[in-house]
């Protein structure tokens, strides 16, 4: 089957604030994670492993970080065809307002997603967790002669209130949708049939509710008709409940593994969740890897350490430090007598010495701290955005009691504490 004429839309989402502080200085698209790759090197990965060449990505916010990746990243030749292109908020004579949802934005974007002449358009979010070859998802869309499919996901009921929730009939066609329904009764409407997974070959428990995953699959020239409306910004709040009972919508159940990773905690125990000795969701599948810029970064260089159930990225340097449950990410330094406890540090863009200072390139002045985490520092439950300086004998202990604290240096959200990119924590802070 070829789905050379399927493109692919990533929507790269609004301000991230529920990321906050990771997207400050960044689209969401572009935060890091695993210390090695970019959150929009998943659905491009999986876009291009199943086939599909011809990808957009729609953004608005800061995008300078996530345009130099894509740029520096995304190069295909002249016999492949396609490529990655970023699409960010414009002024035309038709309109000079930002993108006001994830409808919004597709609509604003059509005379450029169309150029190609596709039958159908894949859409994506840009902040999920997984692998899914859209080659079986397209056949499946094909196969049901669907104007619209929608992926689906089992979820726990303390998941329900915050996704887009379906209720479909024997066949898998949609026949409901509600964005995010908080009352108890409307949400036990949505209750998964193990049935529609056992189809695709999956299993599920009964006590799952039918959320979508934010994946949708439509007909290009349905798209163009359900986005007419003007007033309908949001695929999940208005486009889908309002196509339904006009347009043959499908489901597609998956039973992989999926995350949404937008917000601090998920995206916190996600990476975590890399070094356990047999991780839910593994980055090593040669069949299938995940793509990001190749660095030209010397090995990781780890001397009289101890390191247990931790990822270690290249470019590092470890030196009499004892980390645990922990990610260090590319030229991650961690100096002597320094211990990592639940630790996601996303390491940094450069070395001491290459970065610019003052308009010229050189040493950073000497009271600073270096980068990375200084001698005898006791860092837990954290994550350290890229490029951060921690003096010496440093303490971030876990602060689980506390639920919202910010500061100019020093974030805690859901109990974790986040140090944001290019903070200086001076020698001798204890939080």
């Amino acid at each position: 089957m070829s789905i050379d004429n399927v493109v692919a839309i990533i929507l790269g989402g609004g301000r991230g604030t529920r990321l906050l502080p990771l997207t400050l200085e960044r689209a969401k698209p572009a935060v890091s994670f695993a210390g090695k790759y970019r959150l929009i090197d998943i659905p491009i990965s999986n876009s291009i492993n199943s086939g599909i060449n011809r990808i957009f990505v729609l953004t608005q916010f800061m995008s300078a970080s996530l345009n130099r990746h894509v740029m520096q990243t995304y190069q295909f030749d002249m016999f492949r065809g396609g490529g990655v292109v970023i699409l960010a908020a414009e002024q035309t004579l038709q309109g000079a307002d930002w993108f006001q949802g994830t409808a919004d934005a597709v609509r604003a974007t059509l005379r450029h997603t169309m150029y190609y002449q596709s039958e159908q358009m894949l859409i994506l979010s840009g902040d999920h967790l997984y692998r899914m070859n859209y080659a079986d998802l397209i056949r499946f869309h094909r196969q049901n002669k669907a104007e619209i499919t929608i992926c689906v996901y089992p979820v726990a009921l303390a998941e329900a209130p915050n996704m887009g929730l379906l209720r479909v009939d024997a066949w898998g066609m949609v026949e409901e949708f509600v964005e995010k329904p908080k009352d108890p009764a409307v949400i036990e409407r949505f209750r998964a049939s193990p049935r529609l997974f056992e189809s695709q070959g999956g299993a599920i428990s009964q006590d799952r509710y039918l959320a979508s995953m934010g994946i949708y699959v439509f007909e290009s020239k349905v798209l163009v008709k359900v986005l007419a409306d003007q007033t309908k910004n949001d695929f999940g709040r208005e486009v889908i409940p309002s196509a339904i009972g006009h347009y043959r919508i499908v489901a597609y159940p998956f039973s992989g593994y999926w995350k949404d990773l937008g917000t601090i905690d998920t995206f916190f125990e996600a990476n975590l969740a890399l070094v356990h000795p047999e991780p839910p969701f593994s980055l090593y599948s040669p069949r299938w890897p995940f793509y990001t810029r190749n660095r030209a970064l010397p090995p990781s260089r780890i001397v009289q350490s101890r390191i247990v159930d931790s990822l270690v990225v290249e470019g590092s340097s470890i030196t009499g430090a004892h980390i645990v449950n922990s990610i260090v990410g590319m030229r991650g330094v961690v100096r002597q007598g320094s211990c990592l406890d639940h630790v996601v540090m996303l390491g940094a863009d450069f070395y001491d010495g290459e970065e610019a200072v003052g308009g010229s390139f050189g040493e950073m002045p000497k009271e600073l701290p270096p980068l990375g985490i200084g001698r005898g520092c006791l860092i837990e439950r954290a994550i350290i955005d890229k490029n951060v300086r921690i003096g010496d004998g440093v303490i971030i202990r876990a602060k689980p009691e506390v639920s919202d604290f910010q500061s100019d240096t020093i974030w805690v959200k859901d109990g974790i504490t986040i140090i944001p990119k290019g903070s200086i924590i001076p020698s001798g802070t204890r939080w």
